[in-house]
This record gives C-alpha cells, sequence and structure tokens, in this order.
C-alpha cells in the first residue's frame, strides 16, 4: 500500500469518527430535549420547583447578610481596639527615658557633679532619639536648605546678608519632625529675603 493510499485511509477513518461523535452529540441533546417537554407538561410542577429555588436562595441571602454584618461588627471592634490601645506600645517604650529623667532629676537635687550631669542628660536625649527613630519619627533638616512649604513654616523674614541666602532657610527657631514621610510637625524657621 503506498503513503498516499494510508494517508486518504486515515483521513476517512477520521471523519468517520467525527461523523460518530457529531451523531452522538445530537442524539444526545435530542434526549435532553424530550425529557426537558415532558418535565415542562406540568406547570404545577415547574411552579413548585421554582418556589423550592426561590426559598432556598431567600434563605442563602439571609445567611450571607448575617454573616455579613458579623464580620462589619467583628472589624468596627477590632478597629476601636486597635484607637484605644495603638499607643501601648509606644509608651511602654518610653517609660525607661522616664526612669533616667526621673534618675538624672534627682542627681540635679543631690548637686551632683555638673560633668556627669551633661553627659547623663547627653545619653538620655541620644536613647530618646534612638526611640523616635525606631518609630520612623526623623527630624526635618532645615537650616541653610530651600524654604519649602511642604515641610517649613515660615515665622519670620531676615533681610539676607549674601544674596546666595535669599529665599533658604537662616535659622530654625522650633525643628520639625516627618513620620513615615509625613510631617508630624512642621519647622518653624527664618527665611532670608
Amino acid at each position: 500500500m503506498s503513503k498516499k493510499n494510508k494517508k486518504n485511509q486515515n483521513e476517512e477513518a477520521k471523519a468517520a469518527q467525527e461523523d460518530i461523535q457529531m451523531q452522538e452529540a445530537l442524539n444526545t441533546e435530542q434526549q435532553a430535549n424530550e425529557k426537558q417537554g415532558t418535565e415542562n407538561d406540568d406547570p404545577e410542577k415547574v411552579i413548585a420547583e421554582l418556589k423550592e429555588q426561590l426559598e432556598y436562595q431567600k434563605k442563602e441571602y439571609a445567611f450571607k447578610l448575617a454573616e455579613f454584618d458579623n464580620y462589619r461588627k467583628r472589624t468596627l471592634k477590632e478597629k476601636a481596639d486597635l484607637i484605644k490601645n495603638g499607643a501601648e506600645s509606644a509608651m511602654r517604650d518610653l517609660l525607661p527615658v522616664v526612669d533616667d529623667l526621673e534618675r538624672a532629676l534627682e542627681a540635679i537635687n543631690k548637686g551632683g557633679d555638673l560633668d556627669s550631669l551633661k553627659e547623663g542628660v547627653g545619653l538620655i536625649y541620644n536613647k530618646f532619639v534612638k526611640y523616635l527613630e525606631s518609630q520612623h519619627v526623623t527630624a526635618i533638616d532645615s537650616t541653610g536648605k530651600d524654604f519649602d512649604t511642604d515641610v517649613h513654616e515660615a515665622v519670620t523674614m531676615f533681610p539676607a546678608t549674601d544674596p546666595s541666602m535669599k529665599g533658604k532657610v537662616i535659622d530654625t527657631a522650633v525643628k520639625g519632625y516627618m513620620i513615615n514621610d509625613k510631617v508630624l510637625r512642621f519647622a518653624k524657621v527664618v527665611v532670608g529675603s
């Protein structure tokens, strides 16, 4: 048998198989239509089935509604708890700094060595700054920078001695701070004019 004959036989077999599958699909569709036709003959049965489906859907809807209401109440309670107790860990971490400040005040009242008091207060300050950094609070560097209304608040304008200082911050009256790239407190500055 030649290759051409084999190829023709394979194509004919495939075509015959496709015809059989098509006929089976049509038979299945006809059977489904006949079955549906016999079911649709009894309108009372159809109405009863539809009522049953409607009741089921109503129960499902009520269940989902109750589930959503419970979820809403739970999230509101969790949010209120977060707001109420949100500062708890921040305040707990500040207590060692308060303890150090109390010890420094006792040392001042006892009339201790001035150099050791300065050193102690410096250590407390550094401890507090490290705590602020751990909470993502950073100081705004202002002096010598261009005046920026997004982070600075001008308290006064002062004539600049150097022309290059016009529109720049000459002095910082009150240091500003940012938390997570958001201004926590604007820097109060003196601007050169």
